[in-house]
């Protein structure tokens, strides 16, 4: 079957099958063979034919058009955990505890940590004075999302008062030097735990509390991995959010 599409992209263009195969570096029986046989050339000559002619890859060569292969498990995945429930709160204190540059919290209320660990401020003091910069983002009672999400969990009006309750819990951090406390309004896609180069990933579902949906620890791995990607997402609430007052 004849590749119509390329055959008349190198017409339009005045391509022979000589003066493209020079471009690509293959033989003019190549390009011969692509147009009336409808060969498909190797990814890496496709790719450069492609560019040369100034076309999509996969509209001259849809067979190229292959997904790419899903790894069976991240080099960044730690341990993957059916409901945040699952996990006892000794696992994010821990966590913290480890922190010797930076922890990042992004949540809307996350009260379940002071009420399971009364030490918790006590413990983000202690990482401060050891030199840690920590960062804390809770919601902003205020917030339509933060309602909204109330709607979606169907607890009504009962998240806004736990960010409320939140916000008292870490008040008396605000004017702690090394620890900074935020309000954000954003629509919350996941809370993040983050110690240095690991993070706590607690995914929210929609009708589902956070409690009950999945989480995952992530170690740093590389530069752009999943880690990152969460990473950089914590960074571009923070800049939206607002300091919250001594």
């Amino acid at each position: 079957m004849q590749n119509e599409r390329l055959r008349a992209l190198m017409a339009s263009g005045g391509w022979t099958h000589t003066s493209l195969a020079s471009a690509t570096g293959v033989d003019p029986k190549s390009v011969e063979r692509w147009v009336n046989l409808g060969r498909t050339p190797r990814r890496a000559t496709a790719l450069l034919a492609a560019e040369t002619l100034g076309e999509d890859v996969h509209a001259l060569w849809p067979a190229l058009r292959q997904a790419r292969a899903a790894r069976a498990v991240s080099p960044e995945l730690v341990a993957l955990y059916d409901h945040r429930a699952d996990l006892p709160v000794s696992v994010f204190v821990d966590l913290l505890t480890k922190a010797r540059e930076r922890i990042d919290v992004l949540v809307y209320a996350a009260v379940f940590l002071h009420e399971a660990y009364p030490r918790m401020n006590e413990l983000l003091r202690e990482r401060a004075a050891d030199g840690c910069t920590v960062r804390i983002a809770i919601g902003d009672p205020d917030s339509e999302n933060v309602r909204q999400r109330g709607q979606e969990e169907r607890f009504g009006h009962g998240i806004e008062s736990r960010c409320r309750l939140a916000l008292m819990h870490y008040r008396p951090l605000a004017d702690v030097p090394g620890i900074e406390l935020r309000t954000h309004g954003t629509t919350l896609y996941n809370s993040l735990y983050r110690a240095d180069d690991e993070l706590l990933v607690n995914a929210h579902v929609w009708g589902v509390n956070a409690y009950g949906a999945p989480v995952w620890h992530l170690r740093r791995h590389e530069a752009g991995g999943m880690f990152d990607t969460y990473t950089e997402s914590f960074d571009a609430v923070w800049e939206t959010a607002r300091p919250v007052e001594e």
